[in-house]
């Protein structure tokens, strides 16, 4: 750990969060962030040792507010008061949260806000045991260097009443809001949304920079939630990629695009792939948006999609893996593996799954782990993020065109 990266202070507001015990979201706040670091590198180490030695930790200089992303929950206390926060860990009753040491402050400020609103408005919150009630969620979204801020209420019907009189009102208090959604969830799930976006202020979504690049962000779309770590993070994936301008990349569970897009530059063609179809929408976008002409982005399963690559024999050079914490599929890595790419970039937030899915392809495939970087991305949290590279330890096959895949959306 470079001492400049670390903030090594623990203030003692951080040790005695109000309800960091009921959370249990925040259950290294006890730890000064020193030790944290210390805690991950230590896991991540037990975890990954009998791949490759595990390189120093990156956390941040200022571990805190560090979210851009804030989902709150809203109920009635037994005494009837309209409470918001999130729910005890293992179970569904909300704890009152007024602040948060990892969220974005007006994050916070705007959620209070649309909390205090609520009565005058005569709007009930909604109840999961008996179905009644309209607002089940407030999502705020900022972007962290744009300054634009996103707000969807998430209701259990498309009808909120004095809908133009209540944004209104959240503008006077809040003006420096750029846009405004109601999201319909309807369903008996623990989803916070749903399918449905009706947007009431401003365009439907909100941007923010990464690097030298303008991603676009509606509100179902996967963008990491700590944008200052996010740049090192893809910083360190795009080197361990070694890309000359001459490679194939292939961008495996792609989001809104941003990892490809990001080593678009210094590539010669980005393949992505992504099941969500909305964010595949805004990757679409963020490619024009940024003049990106060498890109493009598929609907589709990677594991599906990758399997047809390796059926028509179209080998990317590169790619770039990033999937949910479950980890990849068997599929997908069967696929991988037939591929045969140069190498492989895995970014992980589950280093237990990363664990799982190295050893399957080192066992089945002829690749050997050289690096592993954990990337403190969740301070305060246990989770940790980790950049492995994997690299065939046999000649690879020459690269071939992009193949005339089906799931490709024009």
């Amino acid at each position: 750990m470079k001492e400049e990266q670390v903030s090594e202070k623990k203030t003692e507001s951080m040790a005695h969060c109000p309800v960091e015990k009921k959370c249990g979201g925040c259950s290294l706040l006890h730890l000064s962030y020193a030790k944290q670091l210390a805690k991950k590198q230590r896991m991540v180490e037990g975890l990954l040792h009998d791949f490759c030695k595990v390189e120093p930790i990156l956390g941040m200089k200022d571990p805190l507010h560090y979210r851009n992303k804030v989902n709150a929950t809203f109920a009635y206390t037994k005494e009837r008061k309209i409470v918001s926060g999130i729910y005890q860990e293992g179970t569904h009753r909300v704890v009152p949260v007024e602040s948060c040491w990892i969220e974005d402050e007006t994050a916070d400020a705007v959620i209070q806000t649309i909390r205090g609103l609520l009565p005058s408005f005569k709007i009930k919150t909604y109840d999961e045991d008996t179905g009644f009630g309209l607002l089940r969620h407030v999502m705020v979204r900022i972007g962290k260097k744009s300054g634009q801020i996103m707000v969807v209420l998430v209701l259990a019907s498309p009808i909120l009443p004095s809908k133009n009189n209540f944004v209104k009102a959240l503008l006077k208090a809040h003006p420096q809001i750029t846009t405004v959604i109601l999201n319909v969830n309807d369903k008996k799930t623990t989803m916070v949304l749903g399918e449905r976006n009706i947007t009431l202020y401003g365009p439907g979504f909100i941007e923010d920079t990464l690097g030298t690049l303008t991603f676009r962000i509606s509100p179902g779309s996967f963008y990491q939630v700590n944008s200052v770590q996010t740049e090192r993070l893809y910083a360190t994936a795009i080197d361990f990629a070694k890309l000359t301008g001459k490679e194939t990349i292939l961008d495996a569970y792609c989001g809104i695009g941003t990892i490809g897009l990001f080593a678009a530059s210094k590539a010669a063609h980005v393949i992505g792939v992504e099941l969500n179809g909305a964010a595949v929408a805004d990757a679409r976008i963020n490619a024009k948006r940024n003049k990106i002409q060498n890109a493009e982005f598929f609907v589709g399963d990677a594991g599906d999609f990758c399997r047809k690559l390796a059926g028509q024999s179209a080998a990317p050079d590169v790619v770039f893996m990033d999937p949910p914490r479950s980890g990849s599929s068997e599929t997908f890595m069967k696929s991988l593996i037939t591929m045969a790419p140069k190498r492989i970039v895995y970014i992980s937030c589950n280093p237990e799954t990363l664990a799982r899915d190295l050893k399957y392809m080192t066992t089945h495939g002829k690749y050997k782990v050289t690096r592993c970087i954990p990337v403190d991305m969740f301070p305060a949290t246990e989770h940790v993020e980790v950049v492995s590279l994997l690299q065939k330890m046999s000649n690879t096959r020459e690269r071939t065109i992009t193949p005339d895949v089906d799931q490709k959306e024009r």
